[in-house]
């Protein structure tokens, strides 16, 4: 069952925020942005942002690829290259908040899009351009998508099975990251008043997001690296492990715990045996005390270990696919897939997302359809009776 949200209003209602992006990491960030109430102009080159076309899915004139990072913000088409552009620009500017951007950085500068640029139109404008290696450096106009930062800062190597070849995540994990990011350091300069350039890299987000492991590299020489059915590097077990008729996640991370799972699978014998006594001994005998857990496991169905261990606190699930988590009752309980409508709340045809990953207790968020390209052009730049005013 899918909920929809009222409209209006919301913790960023008011905020005004321009956003030149394309794909996926900008436009992301938009969305955040205009999940919380904030108004999101989007200015679109003439043929308008690549992701109208990536999918081969439309729902009515709307692609599924471009619904699902645009919804709630309006579209104008702006040439920022020429002088009738570049005005209308600036126009916008004296009257919003902040910019995101995740062009080029060659692009950025040659088009303004930089408070050095824009800052004269309006002292409290926040720019903040989200780029694969910053804005400046001998890097900084190598391309940069979602999979080689994967590559570059090893993601790719920490992923998958050890025998396998290095593998990317199942989602624009990069992409998203950054769009986070870029989210919360556009909000930061606004809370603090100030005017100024914002610049995240794609690098840098996914390195600090490597926090233990980077932490045991550099302290600890540590040498960071794949393991088996996506252990853990440092609690067993903490993986996935094959039952009679799927898989199991199972997460133990101290010994109140494991004691719990040695007693309810008729174990006992575990928790006086040296080899799997402790977490560190557990961790010193991995290969031995995974194949012992595995033979016990592998017996009865992923669901049934559910029922058994979950009960008792444990952290444990079956590992789902991705339609079985969209139909899932957690999913339908936390009322995540929304409709998309318009303005009135209508909408002549079913096009649904997954809603806001805020909530608040005095706010929903507002689910509009994504804009049609220069669809409100006329009202943003004050040609009715509707103005930025």
């Amino acid at each position: 069952m899918t909920q929809q949200a009222s409209f209006g209003g919301g913790p960023l209602a008011g905020i005004r925020i321009i956003e030149v992006g394309h794909m996926l990491a900008g436009p992301y960030c938009g969305l955040l942005l205009a999940d919380m109430g904030a108004e999101v102009i989007k200015i679109e080159p003439l043929e308008g942002d690549i992701a109208r076309h990536v999918s081969p899915h439309f729902i009515g004139p709307h692609n599924a690829y471009f619904a699902s990072l645009n919804r709630s913000k309006q579209s104008i088409v702006l040439d920022l290259a020429s002088q009738q552009g570049r005005q209308e620009l600036e126009k916008l500017v004296s009257k919003s908040h902040a910019l995101i951007t995740n062009l080029r950085p060659a692009a950025i500068r040659k088009l303004g899009l930089t408070y050095d640029s824009l800052g004269p139109h309006n002292q409290k404008f926040v720019c903040v351009a989200l780029t694969g290696y910053g804005l400046e450096g001998p890097y900084s106009e190598n391309p940069a998508y979602d999979y080689v930062i994967q590559a570059l800062t090893g993601i790719m190597s920490l992923t998958g099975d050890p025998t396998s070849p290095p593998t990317k995540t199942g989602y624009s994990a990069v992409d998203n990251s950054a769009g986070m990011v870029a989210a919360m350091g556009l909000l930061a300069k606004i809370v603090e008043g100030k005017g100024g350039q914002v610049d995240v890299a794609m690098y840098d987000v996914m390195l600090s997001q490597l926090n233990y492991l980077v932490g045991a590299s550099l302290n600890a020489d540590e040498e960071v690296k794949r393991y088996a059915n996506s252990s853990h590097p440092y609690m067993v077990p903490a993986q996935i492990f094959p039952t009679a008729d799927g898989w199991l996640t199972l997460f133990i991370t101290h010994d109140k715990f494991w004691e719990k799972f040695c007693r309810e699978i008729d174990k006992p014998e575990w928790l006086i045996d040296e080899r799997f006594a402790t977490m560190a001994s557990r961790r010193e005998n991995r290969d031995f005390v995974l194949t012992a857990i595995m033979s016990v496991l592998i017996t009865q169905s992923a669901q049934s270990w559910v029922n058994r261990l979950a009960p008792l606190g444990l952290v444990v699930s079956e590992v789902s696919t991705f339609k079985q988590a969209l139909d899932s009752a957690l999913t339908a309980e936390r009322g995540l897939v929304v409709n998309l409508v318009n303005d009135k709340g209508e909408s002549s045809y079913p096009l649904r997302a997954i809603g806001s990953l805020m909530r608040f207790n005095d706010y929903e968020p507002q689910y509009r359809l994504p804009p049609l390209l220069n669809e409100h052009h006329d009202v943003i730049l004050g040609k009715t009776k509707e103005s930025l005013a």
